[in-house]
């Protein structure tokens, strides 16, 4: 199953798409699609649905985040081994643990707008894992089962902030429009192993990244256990796994984002998003 929210900032409706891929409105079953949808319960309901008795939404002209109300935007760092070397940093014993700050989180296709003075903004494909049950001290063998579904996340990073301006990493992670997610939140069931999905990612129509998750350093049901030893994860917490290599800091020389260029990514089964790059214009962020 396929959700998804569409409409202008602040009144995304929710909705579902069919197996036809259209659209159908969920209005009538649910309020908004929040952490207690992403509940096994509430999420086995859905799916019983005849969705074909729901009206059908013409193609939206913005998709929203996939849910709402998100609770922590959890990242790891350097997870796949050819990015490390990339970085020029060692593959990590353990997962490199970091934050997007909320208020980065935006639809799939909303505009980038790069900080004031940025210089090298950045972009990232990955797997996003958006957490549907209360997971403490989960065991590896139990972790999959506290995943809702899963989704495309840019990882806008600025690298000057993140990497020469000391302290954490979150200082070029969390900046207002760097963490672009969606379009949809597509259900465990569906995606099935999340070790064996094809990633991309172009910009202005040229190839950067190309990947698999197959070649995660620490895979899924690990990152949910692991991080569930140092934090409560609950409905509506998003973990963030990690990206293969082709970041513009990895190329030769290095490549960053400026205004106008057009970033492009997908992964396979969870769709694609397409964002525009903006030099700091505060009237594109509400």
């Amino acid at each position: 199953m396929k959700l998804l929210r569409h409409g202008q900032k602040g009144q995304e409706k929710p909705a579902v798409m069919d197996a036809n891929g259209k659209i159908r409105d969920l209005s009538s079953i649910i309020s908004d699609i929040n952490p207690e949808v992403l509940s096994p319960a509430n999420l086995k309901k859905l799916q019983a649905i005849d969705l074909s008795t729901l009206p059908e939404v013409p193609t939206p002209e913005r998709f929203g985040t996939p849910f709402t109300g998100l609770g922590k935007f959890i990242c790891v760092g350097l997870n796949y081994s050819d990015h490390a070397a990339e970085s020029g940093l060692p593959v990590p014993a353990e997962p490199v643990l970091f934050n997007k700050w909320t208020s980065c989180f935006g639809g799939p296709n909303d505009p980038i707008v790069m900080p004031k003075n940025s210089v090298k903004t950045d972009w990232e494909v990955e797997l996003g894992v958006i957490i549907g049950s209360k997971a403490r001290y989960v065991t590896i063998e139990d972790a999959l089962r506290h995943v809702a579904g899963y989704t495309v996340i840019n990882d806008v990073s600025e690298r000057e902030y993140q990497i020469e301006r000391s302290g954490t990493w979150d200082k070029g992670k969390g900046c207002d429009t760097f963490g672009p997610v969606g379009p949809w939140l597509v259900t465990a069931d569906e995606v099935g192993d999340p070790q064996n999905l094809s990633m991309w990612l172009d910009v202005n129509g040229k190839r950067y990244q190309h990947g698999s998750t197959s070649t995660m350093v620490f895979n899924v049901a690990f990152l949910v256990h692991y991080i569930s030893q140092f934090t409560t994860l609950y409905p509506g917490d998003i973990i963030s796994t990690g990206t293969p290599p082709g970041v513009g800091m990895g190329q030769k020389p290095p490549v960053f984002l400026k205004n106008g260029d057009v970033v492009k990514l997908g992964i396979e089964k969870l769709g694609e998003q397409q964002q525009t790059v903006h030099t700091w214009n505060e009237t594109l962020l509400d």
